[in-house]
């Protein structure tokens, strides 16, 4: 189907206002907003570190592009808006075809293979392994975070399949916890992993994680966090500072006696924190750094009794 383009100039404070009206009033397909000054000495970043609030709401002036089924309810909602007591200093740049495109290559042309290690590789379902790769681990991402692109998840494979073959032989049990599209669980599945348990709080990632067993010939169970029972020789969580903090009596809980826990998701800056949060249970240390971000484990001692898991509040 063919879409209509309305393009707009507003101020910061009509954004919000603008978009509103164009979605729920005028019947656009889609709202987009982006930097006017974007690659000019104005251009702002608004995106600021994970967890934290941005620097600011919005933009000096943005440009809004709306897409319609027609030229003419385009132009349509053109009028009525402008027409609007409140919407001074708004301007219409253009109202123009949208290209047709093949949106499904678009997506898969974001999506390359990724390389963890030298013979271990995150390859898109799309594409052929190279040519090095002993390991891949095939992916569709779906609607779940984890394609093997993000420091935080390339850092977690690595682990994973930089380990001895002694120590891949004691993981009888693993946890996959935040799991994503199961691009952890299905890693630690290709280099030796028993049973796995992979959990997470969206049907959507459970979904996702399902599918992507099945397209890499890996047997795991995937759920929601009630899933998780008992303990555990390898416990894995990629998800961010502040639910890691908040999950610490739970994950430390679910380490048997001479397991791991490995933690992503965590900035340079909140290294400490996280040591604090997991001391009564564990000493975690850094073990791996890549662009600012961190990667955090510990090891139970054998000989420390074990301690049942929490249940979350």
């Amino acid at each position: 189907m063919a879409l209509t383009e309305l393009v707009l100039r507003a101020p910061a404070h009509l954004v919000e206002a603008v978009s509103d009206a164009l979605v729920d009033e005028l019947d656009a397909v889609s709202v987009s907003v982006e930097d006017a000054d974007a690659d000019t000495d104005a251009e702002q970043a608004l995106f600021g570190e994970p967890g934290l609030p941005p620097p600011a709401q919005g933009w000096n002036r943005s440009t809004l592009k709306a897409a319609f089924e027609t030229e003419e309810a385009a132009t349509q909602a053109a009028t009525v808006v402008l027409a609007q007591v409140w919407a001074q200093g708004l301007q219409v740049l253009a109202i123009q075809a949208v290209p047709e495109a093949d949106w499904v290559q678009l997506t898969q042309a974001q999506f390359e293979p990724v390389s963890i290690t030298e013979h271990f590789w995150v390859v898109p379902s799309w594409h052929e392994p190279p040519a090095q790769a002993q390991q891949a681990i095939r992916l569709d991402p779906g609607m779940a975070f984890g394609t093997g692109t993000h420091p935080t998840t390339r850092m977690c494979l690595r682990w994973i399949a930089t380990r001895s073959a002694a120590e891949r032989t004691q993981w009888t049990r693993v946890l996959d916890f935040g799991c994503g599209s199961g691009i952890l669980a299905i890693g630690a599945a290709l280099c030796g992993a028993l049973s796995i348990d992979a959990v997470d709080i969206d049907p959507a990632a459970v979904q996702a994680t399902q599918d992507n067993a099945r397209a890499n010939a890996v047997t795991l169970k995937a759920g929601l966090p009630d899933a998780a029972q008992g303990h555990y020789a390898l416990v894995l969580a990629n998800i961010l500072a502040t639910p890691l903090k908040l999950l610490a009596p739970l994950l430390c809980g679910h380490v048997q006696a001479g397991g791991h826990l490995v933690m992503a998701g965590i900035l340079n800056r909140q290294a400490d924190e996280l040591k604090a949060a997991y001391a009564p249970w564990l000493i975690l240390s850094v073990s791996d750094e890549e662009d600012g971000w961190i990667l955090m484990t510990a090891q139970r001692p054998a000989d420390r009794a074990k301690t049942q898991p929490q249940p979350m509040a």
